[in-house]
């Protein structure tokens, strides 16, 4: 039943999870950073910086991530020529598209979850932060955000095992990751429910530790009120 296997090494099968594992892995990092600006500029008392927040993740939100990633394919790369370090290796300069287009949907996601953990801290705290002579950027980093953090590990864990499903979607602008294999094998193979169930407990091995984790990391850190 698994002779088709015999056709795929297993440094192919491997080598595209551990693909999709990169993109988790380095989108995860690049959304954490942007989402939690993001997120910053959404509480600012400065009106453009919380307008430009608001106005990013509502239209980003909103729009597949199959069509951002596509267009950081066709349009950054085919049309505007960005060709992120990489213009001669197609390959790498399709992993970091990707990356990109990653970063830039999920990082909405983070800044609302953030912005949840944010509202959840007392605003007595802040007040008494501004009196002591904290300026707004001081209040945040040392006051709200890092009680915020502690406040949103759980839903960050269901954004962060969400991004790794969406590694998937790399497959349309060919990211040599899980998804792009699957289909390959299930073109040649006559073998498509038992291709998919392989896939499906690959990503069900990256996934579901993560979330375990992620859950006892949650109860372990939650901030008690």
């Amino acid at each position: 039943m698994f002779d088709f296997l015999s056709d795929y090494d297993d440094p192919s099968l491997l080598g595209a999870f551990w693909v999709t594992v990169q993109l988790t892995v380095f989108s995860a990092i690049g959304s954490l950073v942007w989402g939690t600006l993001l997120a910053a500029m959404r509480v600012s008392p400065v009106p453009l910086m919380r307008g430009f927040g608001t106005a990013y993740v509502n239209i980003v939100r909103n729009i597949p991530l199959t069509v951002i990633i596509v267009f950081t394919s066709l349009g950054l790369a085919d049309i505007f020529g960005v060709t992120m370090g990489a213009p001669d290796d197609f390959d790498l300069q399709g992993f970091r598209l990707a990356v990109l287009g990653l970063v830039a949907y999920t990082a909405a996601f983070v800044c609302e979850a953030l912005r949840s953990g944010i509202n959840t801290v007392p605003v007595g705290q802040a007040e008494a932060a501004r009196a002591l002579g904290l300026n707004f950027s001081q209040v945040l980093r040392l006051i709200v955000l890092p009680q915020a953090f502690r406040s949103v590990i759980g839903p960050l864990a269901n954004v962060l095992i969400a991004l790794t499903k969406n590694t998937t979607v790399a497959a349309t602008i060919g990211v040599a990751e899980a998804a792009l294999l699957m289909k390959e094998m299930i073109e040649n193979e006559a073998q498509t429910v038992l291709i998919g169930a392989i896939f499906a407990f690959g990503f069900v091995v990256l996934t579901l530790p993560t979330g375990l984790f992620l859950g006892w990391l949650s109860k372990r850190l939650a901030v008690k009120r």
